[in-house]
């Protein structure tokens, strides 16, 4: 029998061949900034599928110029993105892998040229600029942002969609009490804190039916912050929306000491599974397969989310195996390396 981590997963009509993801890693190698997918994206992600990653998740692209982290981000805010994301789509499938792209917005964290936008007018520190606290027809201007980057991704082929609500972006700052000050229906309790996330949600299932994730930030690592108690909450929401995962990351809403070790976000992955009964993904320092494997054993989590090691070793699924003594099916090209 294999191990789990070699097992498929299934998430309505996607199976991945193993429960190895390759987590959303920003490259800030779009040139021209235009948001395009540019060669360097084409090897960089397709080598991970020929390391037989089961799911590719492509790196925070940006739904508005405006919510862009840096100018050499991904786009997804023109039908002009959706012929090269069609060809990393087909690249990356040749190989076995499933594929999914993250939807971001970044709020208040984003450094281009302009206004940047924020629920309310508060810097995330003295290096960022000051941002504009957002009118209800930016916020309702933003929420169909997001349902036409997801009409895009589906045309351009993909099997999974990923809506970042994590690590101090615009739908994180929405949902904190320390960067949302609003006093309107979008600010206040946690009902109305949660509900630009809510609108993001339902705009996006409009169109878009296949399997839903939504990346968190299960702490704010702040007192007066959110813990993972609130998120929780917040994760029932979501199941009850129709989300089919969370992906579980933790901190960077606001500036916040973090003690960082191995596995040190398990925890809430394994929280969130277990008390608002939905999948999982694990994340942060997750290097290993006997790691990963604990993890799944367990049932802390139900997908392991891999980052910095997969830009260390493209071929991570191959190293995992060997670590835990399985055997997978290498490329034909690979075969008799392998």
């Amino acid at each position: 029998m294999k191990t789990k981590l070699f097992q498929p997963f299934k998430i309505k009509d996607i199976t991945l061949k193993n429960r190895i993801v390759m987590s959303p890693m920003c490259m800030y190698s779009s040139t021209e900034e235009k948001g395009y997918i540019e060669d360097f994206h084409l090897t960089h992600y397709i080598s991970r599928a020929v390391g037989q990653v089961g799911l590719i998740m492509v790196e925070a692209t940006a739904v508005t110029p405006q919510g862009r982290i840096s100018a050499k981000d991904l786009g997804i805010w023109s039908d002009e993105h959706i012929p090269k994301l069609t060809q990393l789509v087909d690249g990356i499938k040749k190989y076995g892998s499933a594929t999914s792209i993250q939807l971001a917005h970044a709020g208040r964290k984003a450094t281009v040229d302009g206004d940047i936008y924020a629920p309310s007018a508060i810097r995330f520190d003295d290096k960022y600029k000051m941002p504009t606290a957002m009118s209800k027809e930016e916020i309702k201007n933003t929420i169909t942002a997001f349902k036409e980057g997801a009409a895009r991704a589906k045309k351009a082929g993909f099997d999974i969609i990923e809506i970042h609500g994590a690590h101090g972006y615009l739908i994180n700052e929405f949902l904190s009490p320390l960067s949302n000050k609003r006093d309107d229906e979008y600010g206040g309790s946690q009902e109305n804190r949660y509900r630009f996330l809510q609108e993001v949600i339902g705009a996006v299932k409009e169109v878009w039916n296949g399997p839903l994730f939504v990346r968190i930030s299960a702490s704010d690592y702040h007192p007066e912050g959110l813990s993972i108690d609130d998120y929780i909450e917040y994760s029932s929401r979501m199941k009850e929306q129709g989300v089919d995962l969370i992906d579980v990351s933790s901190g960077a809403v606001v500036p916040a000491k973090i003690n960082v070790y191995p596995g040190y976000q398990v925890k809430f992955a394994e929280k969130i599974k277990e008390q608002a009964n939905i999948p999982t993904g694990a994340v942060g320092l997750i290097t290993n397969g006997l790691q990963a494997e604990e993890i799944l054993q367990n049932e802390r989590a139900d997908l392991i989310f891999i980052a910095r090691e997969l830009l260390r070793d493209p071929y991570f699924p191959r190293t995992a195996a060997a670590q835990l003594g399985e055997e997978i099916s290498a490329p034909v090209q690979y075969d008799r390396g392998w």
